[in-house]
């Protein structure tokens, strides 16, 4: 009470930072959504109004008492939906050469990224759900940058954003951060090494780089190609990540080998466990 009336505004103006926000999420079905919902649940419950946009069919992403779901009609069944997941887990898990995955998660990527910019595509193009979204003043957005539909919506709202994510494919985190990602210190993906190579261990990890090329023009250039219509000017995928404010990396480094991170990642592992209490 004998505190002066600068000090006193001064902690009025702190008490407005801890104030509910608005979070608009864009959020990618599956896995990647289970363990979102999780830090949805907590954000709703401390008072954040929470809207999730999501495609009328989907795998996992369910309505919740905890934040208000928008939904969108989509061109495919929920038949359609579920052969994408049953395919994608096959290839991922199925045995084989080098070249013999390659091939075989380039041809299953052609397929899923048809379904996944349909969706995307459908967002963008629903008029009336974008102008809700224009109207509605959110804080931020939300979204798993795996597939970048998220950064668009970000980006024509004029919005910072929030990456909640384990990697992006062909390590496109690395280069939208710019983010040192060595051959020689990081092992790349089905090389079976560790963090510490010999010389000829690391020219093949070097080698094993390659394919990603392919791999990311398959997935990410139809999503630069459609951002580029939807904003009215030419942008790349690797443009919309760059944005991004702060990365939610479901990384530690005791189940990942350690590699270098910038300021803006924050590594939360552990995020997507379940909240069971283990028997005996």
């Amino acid at each position: 009470l004998s505190a002066s009336p600068r000090v006193v505004v001064l902690l009025l103006s702190l008490l407005g930072l801890a104030a509910a926000g608005k979070l608009l999420v864009v959020p990618v079905d599956g896995s990647h959504w289970l363990s979102m919902r999780e830090v949805l649940d907590i954000l709703g419950q401390r008072g954040h109004e929470v809207v999730v946009v999501a495609p009328e069919v989907s795998l996992q992403i369910k309505p919740s008492k905890n934040f208000v779901m928008k939904t969108y009609p989509v061109p495919f069944t929920q038949q359609e939906m579920d052969g994408v997941l049953q395919g994608l887990i096959k290839d991922v898990f199925e045995e084989g050469s080098f070249l013999e995955r390659v091939i075989r998660l380039y041809q299953r990527a052609k397929k899923n990224s048809v379904v996944f910019l349909a969706t995307c595509t459908y967002l963008l193009q629903n008029k009336e759900l974008i102008r809700y979204l224009e109207q509605s003043k959110f804080d931020a957005v939300l979204t798993d940058p795996i597939l970048p539909c998220g950064q668009i919506v970000a980006e024509h709202l004029s919005l910072p954003s929030v990456y909640f994510l384990q990697q992006i494919p062909c390590g496109l985190e690395n280069p939208a951060t710019q983010c040192p990602n060595p051959p020689s210190y990081v092992p790349r993906l089905f090389t079976g090494l560790t963090d510490r190579m010999t010389f000829l261990q690391r020219v093949k990890n070097l080698l094993f780089d390659i394919p990603n090329l392919f791999l990311c023009d398959v997935v990410f250039q139809p999503y630069a190609e459609l951002a580029s219509e939807f904003l009215k000017r030419e942008v790349t995928v690797l443009d919309l990540l760059r944005q991004g404010s702060v990365w939610l990396m479901k990384l530690d480094f005791v189940l990942h080998f350690p590699k270098p991170l910038m300021p803006n990642m924050v590594l939360i592992s552990g995020v997507n466990c379940a909240y069971k209490k283990l028997s005996q």
